[in-house]
C-alpha cells in the first residue's frame, strides 16, 4: 500500500511539473534584420507590446543589419529599454551602425561565432552628428554596464583603443573579442543554447512576424525603392506631357507618387503637410500649363513640388540624393523625347513632336506677315503648344485655352516676342 501511494506521488509530483512546464509562456523572437527604418520601429515596438500582454519571460531581438536610420535606432532602443521584460541581443551576423546602439540596449548580448560588431560612424560625419551619436552611445554603454570607450570607438575613428584598433580605424569586433572586452556575454549559436543559458524555464519560443500590410511600407518607404518611384513619377509625368489627352504617363505618376507619398507617410518618414505642399505644387503647374507663359504658378509648383518630396523622406540628405538622380534621368527621358520622338513610331502616334524645317511647311513668325484677328485651325493637340495652319501655311502657337483639340478653328489673339497666342473662335469675344 505504502509503495503504490509513493507512486502515485511521485507520478502527481512529475505530472505537475510537466503541466507547468508545458504551460509556461514562450519566449519572444524579434528578427530585426536589414536597414533599420521607421516601419522597423514600429515592428519592434508590436512585438513588445505583444510580449507584454502573454507574459513572456525574455525578449530576444536576433540582429543582423548594416544599420540605417540613427531616429530610428533611437526609438527602438527606448523602446527596449522602457520594458520590463528581460532583454537580450543575439547577433546572428552582424551589427553595424544603428545595430550596435540597438544591441547594446539590451540587456544581455549574445553573438555567433562569425558574428561582428562595430563600424558605427554616423552618415553624413558631420561634427555636430558625431557628437549627438556617440553621446547616445556612451550614455546606452553605461547604462548597461558596457566599455563605452569601446562603444564610442565603434563610431569615431580618431579615438585608439590599445591592442584593439589604431587612432584613424574604426572598431569592428569579433565575437571572441568582443566577448573577452566585455561587449558581449557568450557566444551560441542558436535560441536553444540562449534559452538553456538563461534557464527560465523553457524552451518553447514564438518568431514574431512583420504583417503583409508592414512588409509592404518597409518596400515602399526603403530609400532605394522610393528613388525609384520618384523616377518613374516623374518620367510619368514627363511622357504625359508629350501624350495628348490623358494616358499611360499620367497614370504611371499619379501610382508612383501615390505609393511613394504612402510608405514614407506610413513608415513615419512624412506626414500630411507633405502630401499637402506636393498636391499644392501639382496644381501650380496644371494652372501654369493652361496659362501661357513662365511664371510664379510654374516656379512656385516646382518649389512646392520638390519641398515635399524632400519633406516626405527620412533625412535630407537621402531626399536630395533620391531627388537628384529621379531629376537627371527625367531630364534625360526629357532630352530624348524631344530629339529622339519623332523619329519612333509609337511616340509619332501618341506625342505632340513634329520637325519645324520650313522644307515641310513650317514658317516662323519673324520671316511673314502674319497679323492679329487671322484665323485658322491647329493641326495637332495644343498643349498649350503646338501647331495651327492659317492660309495654308504652319506655324507654331499656344493656346489662351489651355489644351486644344486638333482640327480646331483658333484666331490670332497675340503676336509677341515672335510668339503666336490663339484662342478657339468660340471664345473670341
Amino acid at each position: 500500500m505504502k509503495k503504490k501511494l509513493s507512486l502515485l506521488i511521485l507520478f502527481l509530483m512529475i505530472f505537475s511539473n510537466f503541466q507547468v512546464y508545458a504551460s509556461s509562456p514562450k519566449a519572444e523572437i524579434v528578427p530585426i534584420k536589414g536597414e533599420i527604418n521607421n516601419s522597423t520601429v514600429i515592428f519592434v515596438q508590436q512585438s513588445i507590446r505583444e510580449a507584454e500582454k502573454r507574459d513572456a519571460p525574455v525578449i530576444i531581438f536576433e540582429i543582423d543589419t548594416y544599420g540605417g536610420a540613427i531616429l530610428a535606432a533611437e526609438k527602438i532602443k527606448s523602446s527596449i529599454m522602457e520594458t520590463e521584460i528581460p532583454t537580450v541581443a543575439f547577433v546572428n551576423n552582424k551589427a553595424e551602425s544603428a545595430g550596435v546602439l540597438i544591441t547594446i540596449a539590451c540587456e544581455k548580448v549574445y553573438m555567433s561565432k562569425t558574428a561582428t560588431i562595430g563600424s558605427a560612424e554616423p552618415i553624413p560625419n558631420t561634427e555636430k552628428n558625431l557628437s549627438f551619436w556617440r553621446g547616445m552611445l556612451r550614455d546606452t554603454a553605461q547604462a548597461r554596464d558596457r566599455d563605452s570607450k569601446i562603444i564610442e570607438a565603434m563610431a569615431d575613428k580618431d579615438i585608439e583603443i590599445p591592442d584593439v584598433s589604431p587612432k584613424g580605424k574604426l572598431v569592428n569586433l569579433t565575437s571572441k573579442e568582443s566577448l573577452e572586452f566585455g561587449i558581449s556575454d557568450g557566444v551560441y549559436e542558436d535560441y536553444i543554447s540562449i534559452l538553456k543559458e538563461l534557464d527560465l524555464g523553457t524552451l518553447d519560443y514564438e518568431v514574431s512576424k512583420m504583417d503583409a500590410t508592414l512588409k509592404f511600407v518597409n518596400l515602399i518607404s526603403n530609400p532605394t525603392v522610393s528613388t525609384i518611384l520618384l523616377i518613374v513619377g516623374m518620367v510619368g509625368f514627363v511622357i504625359e506631357i508629350f501624350t495628348p489627352g490623358f494616358g499611360v504617363g499620367g497614370i504611371l505618376s499619379i501610382i508612383s507618387f501615390g505609393l511613394f507619398f504612402i510608405g514614407n507617410t506610413l513608415g513615419g518618414s512624412s506626414n500630411w503637410y507633405a502630401i499637402l505642399i506636393f498636391v499644392l505644387g501639382v496644381v501650380l503647374l496644371i494652372v501654369e500649363l493652361i496659362v501661357p507663359g513662365f511664371g510664379i504658378a510654374g516656379i512656385g509648383g516646382i518649389v512646392c513640388v520638390f519641398g515635399g518630396v524632400i519633406l516626405a523622406m527620412e533625412s535630407l540628405q537621402v531626399a536630395l540624393t533620391s531627388v537628384a538622380i529621379a531629376l537627371i534621368i527625367s531630364i534625360i527621358v526629357t532630352v530624348y523625347f524631344i530629339k529622339k520622338g519623332s523619329k519612333l513610331k509609337f511616340v509619332n502616334k501618341i506625342t505632340n513632336l513634329h520637325s519645324t524645317d520650313s522644307e515641310k511647311g513650317y514658317i516662323s513668325v519673324e520671316s511673314t506677315d502674319l497679323k492679329v484677328g487671322q484665323r485658322g485651325k491647329t493641326l495637332s493637340i495644343l498643349r498649350p503648344t503646338g501647331f495651327i495652319e492659317v492660309d495654308g501655311k504652319r506655324y507654331e502657337a499656344i493656346a489662351y485655352d489651355g489644351f486644344l483639340e486638333k482640327d480646331v478653328e483658333v484666331e490670332v489673339n497675340k503676336i509677341e516676342a515672335f510668339k503666336v497666342y490663339v484662342r478657339r473662335v468660340d471664345n473670341v469675344k
